[in-house]
């Protein structure tokens, strides 16, 4: 049975690892390999795998393509004006992250389909975008937001990289948190200094700003404030994009850590028996555990299971219930 093999392999491996058996070379290896086998990488999941650089690139150029239509239509957009090319990408920007104050608004139609088209496209665009970078800030700052947590811990490099890696959402929610309140003191700073607003004044503009509510009553007029804006509005309200993600993937983290915990402590009873019996021998062998878990745990279903099993069925040409060299080398 194809269980039976599946169990055989598994003694095999641990057997394997109990001797400490030296695994074969790089040369030996494809040495031994049949020489029509084909690579056994997987394709990657999405169609297409883009590289935080290259996105930076796209981004880049969408700025600069919005900049150019918005300065080369200034004069149908109206509003407290400094300088025509830093106001057309302060507005590019507005509109892309849809904060929208209304200090700067198209007046024509050709104007007003212009940002319509502008924002469709700058949503999608630089949260992608901006999503991507904040994954890679988190992803280099979370050791040290574990270290930090134990720094009076005599934790090893080995132990800081598994609680890093199994704690990892909450991590990142963590430098994300922290990261958004940087940027909120930052900007309420900035207005209080540069812009001449009150404390109060200036945090109110920085909350409406991040969370781009945008009424308008306070905003960036100034060009070193427009200047500021471009770059701060969009690492802002992108960062609080990407913690509302990341908080509701540790809320759902959290549920699936107490229904796994639940599942593997449980009492067994005989109608879990008879239901991870798949062969109908009596006997639950440990394949056929592993596989009742992942079902009840919801890491796998049914269906997945069926297809899995009818791969086997199509390498196994024999019809042994087990796959071997011959199998995959026809």
């Amino acid at each position: 049975m194809a269980e039976d093999g599946l169990k055989d392999a598994l003694l095999k491996r641990r057997n394997h690892h109990q001797k400490g058996r030296i695994l074969p070379s790089k040369e030996n290896y494809h040495r031994q390999q049949p020489q029509n086998q084909t690579s056994v990488n997987p394709p990657p999941i999405s169609g297409v795998q883009l590289s935080l650089k290259q996105v930076a690139i796209f981004l880049a150029i969408y700025l600069a393509i919005g900049t150019i239509c918005f300065f080369l239509v200034r004069d149908q957009i109206s509003g407290r004006k400094t300088n025509g090319i830093l106001d057309s990408m302060y507005f590019c920007v507005v509109t892309m992250t849809t904060v929208g104050y209304g200090d700067l608004v198209p007046e024509t139609n050709f104007a007003k389909l212009l940002a319509c088209v502008f924002v469709f496209m700058g949503m999608g665009l630089g949260g992608f975008a901006l999503s991507k970078a904040a994954d890679y800030i988190v992803e280099k700052e979370e050791i040290i937001v574990v270290k930090a947590m134990h720094i009076h811990d005599a934790c090893g490099l080995n132990e800081i990289l598994n609680e890093a890696e199994r704690y990892k959402v909450k991590y990142k929610f963590l430098t994300v948190l922290i990261l958004i309140a940087f940027l909120a003191i930052v900007g309420t700073v900035f207005l209080s200094i540069f812009e001449n607003m009150t404390f109060f004044d200036a945090f109110y503009c920085v909350c409406a700003t991040i969370t781009t509510l945008g009424y308008g009553d306070k905003s960036f007029s100034s060009s070193g404030g427009r200047l500021f804006a471009v770059f701060w509005i969009l690492t802002s309200t992108i960062s609080l994009a990407q913690m509302f993600v990341y908080l509701v993937e540790l809320w759902t983290e959290s549920r699936q850590r107490r229904l796994v915990d639940w599942v593997l402590h449980r009492k067994l009873t005989i109608q879990d028996i008879e239901k991870a019996d798949l062969d109908n021998d009596k006997r639950v062998s440990p394949a056929e555990y592993v596989v009742y878990k992942l079902k009840e745990m919801g890491l796998v279903s049914e269906q997945l299971i069926l297809n899995v099993i009818e791969g086997f069925n199509d390498l196994d040409v024999d019809h042994s219930g087990t796959l071997t060299i011959n199998d995959v080398s026809d």
